[in-house]
């Protein structure tokens, strides 16, 4: 017994000499990255937050935020406020510093930033393989790169963090924009290094050709043009990429050219359809989802033609006022109109009647009234006239189809015994709250490749090669070739409008360039009237300054917290 005492003893006074370790806290009930970033099925889902947060801020955070990276642009404006002009299309109003838009992008992209950097200081330690090692570093550097490049895009300098954050801070700085891009390269060379080569990857997954695209914009934005212009054509050169030319994917047997099958449900993978454009891919899965949450750009963009109703004279003389149109699944679903191209985007780069991007399987300029009841039935909404009936301010404007149409047959309507309700001209109908997109998006095409490519030539004052590149793009739309004499970064702009609208993050684009102002006020009805020199910034959010007590979080120049 006595010593059994003594060694009892001994513990207690061992342990009450180290209060530190009797103290530490041990989370054992929940999760933190103490104890779930250890394994590699650990560190792959949180890379998986990575996909997903990029998902969300691009596609699935709230309708005004999500569409502040195409409202206000050459691209499009918010046509439920065409009228009142109010804040939408108001940059004294909207882009302000205590505009929540401005702050929750901020913070969504600042996530991925974030959660980046959480990843990488939590690998250091791990246990895993070296070749695991590798994959999740080079996926966590390019998201950080990825990060920071709309930061820098549309704030300019901002506060560079690169490990991460374990306690609360109040002490930010901003970093310059150069030195932003700096970082930027730096990871993304180091994530080249590490990742491996699109043919290698599964569909959606970042690869060495997804990070060399983002490095050569990043590469322009820091006017290395030579090394930009090197590291693009490495994408542009590699034996598993190229445009796609011919028709291909699920609905080849159907209507269509080359340029609709990009768009068509299930065409966006390479595995699946063998389209060798796609650089970056985001996976949706819509069957996964009880509701239709997710990308809602169909019905944002999507004019509000269901709502339509033309008043026509029967045989008799009377007037019969109907509905126009069915809601048609051939043309993407129910449409609010609040997101309506600008008069530039519909008509003004449309220069020839041979540009495919611009076929009717493209865009949807004309309807055949399809509604059996109105004596209109089967005349032509526009060129019939009946379209002075109606408002074209949201009511109706060109459909987009490469965003609002393919909508699967799940969401078709049936009659009692299971059938397809079809139109009288075999469009299928489709259910009344169908309003999302169903297939997966594209960030990076490797035709936005060819016109970064063509933008540092430029910067180099190549004419000649910026125009070849051009005209690569333009070839397989079947357009006609442009001349050098005519190309500049206006024409490039216009050019990325006809290739890549409502596919990349246009404010980003203009901000990047310094264009926004000038863009907006050529060509934006409403939000040209407002912006001012000092917007092609966007405003640090006066919230974020505020907290920042122990520290200076400087404004951009022309705002006022």
């Amino acid at each position: 017994m006595r010593y059994i005492f003594f060694f009892l003893l001994l513990m207690m006074i061992s342990s009450s000499c180290n209060e530190s370790r009797f103290l530490e806290e041990k989370p054992l009930s929940i999760y933190t990255p103490e104890n779930t970033l250890v394994t590699l099925q650990d560190f792959q889902g949180a890379v998986n937050t990575l996909y997903n947060q990029t998902r969300w801020l691009l596609h699935e955070q709230t309708a005004h935020e999500r569409y502040m990276f195409w409202y206000g642009t050459d691209l499009c404006f918010g046509a439920a406020d065409y009228y009142s002009n109010s804040r939408l299309n108001n940059y004294e109003a909207t882009m302000v510093p205590t505009e929540p838009g401005v702050l929750n992008i901020w913070r969504y992209t600042y996530a991925i930033v974030n959660q980046s950097n959480l990843i990488l200081s939590r690998l250091e330690n791990s246990e895993l393989l070296v070749d695991e090692t590798k994959a999740i570093r080079g996926e966590s550097l390019f998201f950080r790169a990825f990060g920071y490049r709309i930061l820098a895009n549309l704030f300019g300098g901002v506060p560079l963090i690169l490990e991460e954050i374990t306690s609360p801070r109040r002490d930010f700085v901003r970093s310059t924009r150069d030195e932003i891009y700096q970082q930027a390269k730096k990871d993304l060379t180091e994530s080249i290094s590490l990742l491996s080569d699109i043919d290698e990857v599964k569909d959606g997954k970042i690869s060495k050709q997804a990070a060399q695209h983002l490095l050569g914009e990043i590469l322009i934005s820091l006017e290395e043009y030579d090394s930009a212009i090197s590291v693009l054509s490495s994408v542009i050169n590699h034996p598993s990429m190229a445009l796609m030319t011919e028709r291909f994917g699920s609905k080849i047997d159907e209507p269509g050219d080359v340029c609709s099958d990009l768009y068509k449900t299930g065409n966006q993978n390479r595995s699946t359809s063998g389209n060798k454009e796609a650089l970056w891919v985001l996976q949706w899965d819509y069957l996964n989802f009880a509701s239709t949450a997710g990308d809602e750009r169909p019905r944002m963009i999507l004019p509000y033609y269901s709502a339509i109703n033309i008043t026509v004279k029967d045989e008799t003389g009377k007037e019969i006022t109907t509905p126009a149109f069915h809601l048609t699944a051939e043309k993407g679903g129910r449409g609010i109109g609040w997101a309506q191209p600008t008069y530039h985007m519909a008509h003004g780069v449309w220069t020839d009647d041979t540009d495919l991007r611009n076929s009717s399987y493209n865009i949807v300029r004309d309807m055949r009234i399809d509604n059996e009841k109105s004596p209109a039935f089967g005349k032509w909404f526009v060129a019939d006239g009946f379209v002075s009936q109606t408002d074209t301010i949201r009511m109706w404007y060109p459909f987009f189809m490469k965003v609002t149409g393919d909508i699967p047959e799940e969401l078709w309507e049936k009659d009692d015994n299971g059938n397809p309700k079809l139109t009288e001209f075999g469009e299928h109908i489709v259910i009344n709250n169908t309003t999302s997109s169903y297939r997966d998006n594209y960030v990076f095409r490797l035709a936005e490749t060819y016109l970064l490519r063509a933008e540092a030539y430029l910067g180099k004052s190549d004419v000649e090669n910026a125009t070849s590149d051009i005209n690569i793009v333009r070839a397989r739309a079947h357009a006609k070739l442009v001349e050098p004499s005519v190309v500049d970064i206006d024409y490039l702009l216009d050019e990325r409008l006809r290739e890549l609208s409502f596919e990349e993050l246009r404010m980003c684009t203009l901000c990047r360039m310094g264009k926004l102002v000038d863009r907006n006020k050529k060509y934006n009805p409403l939000s040209g009237k407002t912006i001012k020199d000092y917007h092609n910034l966007w405003p640090i959010p006066f919230s974020e300054i505020e907290s920042n007590v122990y520290a200076v979080l400087e404004q951009n120049p022309g705002y006022t917290n």
